[in-house]
């Protein structure tokens, strides 16, 4: 498991257990005691899931939950409720605000893990440790290869992240702002033409086997993968 969490815990003592749970995974963890805290980490940061405490003091999870869905800079961020409550109406009330799962305490770190998985292969799949497989290229996020029927092709390391963008968020066509902030992330201040330059790089390297063709540029718009035409 990767990526990025925020946790946000008022309990000192849960947030250790999420802590050393996550940290045994190899995820960078950030960690906030309640709502409006984690709100200004959420103006730096943006994590691809957050944990967070059903009661929390001031703003509570729930309703917390219920403002970062109705924001367009926050909704596509998953999130897990984690609460005391374990009453039917409960859980439909913690999915109603948002909440894309539902972890009832206490938990095994094994129980939170799967379902941290689980939402994760759902929501964002760019950050699973599965093989992507597409057209026979096949890009292995946990060896770094990407190969065609045994064949590894040599790719940087920004060309692979931008060719497993791509290939779990295929049929889509972004423009060079919204890969600039998916792939390079949101605080790194480099030019559009950046992209460009990395497209081609992309293409060459899939020339190699005659992939190049999955990655199309959409005139006035930006670029797309697709196997189809």
């Amino acid at each position: 498991m990767s990526g990025k969490i925020l946790v946000v815990e008022d309990d000192a003592a849960v947030r250790e257990l999420l802590l050393s749970t996550l940290g045994r995974e190899g995820v960078v963890t950030t960690v906030a005691c309640d709502a409006m805290q984690a709100a200004e980490l959420l103006k730096r940061e943006h994590p691809d899931l957050i944990l967070l405490d059903w009661m929390l003091p001031r703003v509570s999870g729930v309703e917390w939950a219920r403002q970062l869905k109705e924001s367009e800079q926050t909704r596509a961020i998953p999130i897990i409720l984690l609460t005391a409550r374990s009453e039917e109406e409960d859980k439909v009330q913690g999915l109603e605000s948002g909440a894309d799962d539902y972890v009832t305490k206490p938990f095994s770190p094994r129980e939170l893990k799967a379902r941290i998985k689980a939402v994760l292969r759902r929501t964002a799949p760019e950050i699973s440790d599965e093989p992507v497989e597409v057209d026979g290229l096949v890009l292995d996020p946990v060896s770094h290869r990407v190969s065609v029927e045994g064949q590894t092709l040599a790719i940087g390391p920004t060309e692979f992240r931008l060719l497993r963008f791509f290939m779990t968020h295929r049929d889509r066509v972004f423009t060079r702002t919204q890969l600039l902030d998916h792939v390079w992330g949101a605080n790194v201040y480099v030019e559009e033409r950046t992209v460009d330059v990395h497209i081609r790089r992309l293409r060459k390297i899939l020339a190699e086997t005659g992939h190049d063709r999955l990655v199309q540029t959409v005139r006035g718009a930006g670029y797309r993968f697709s196997e189809r035409a």
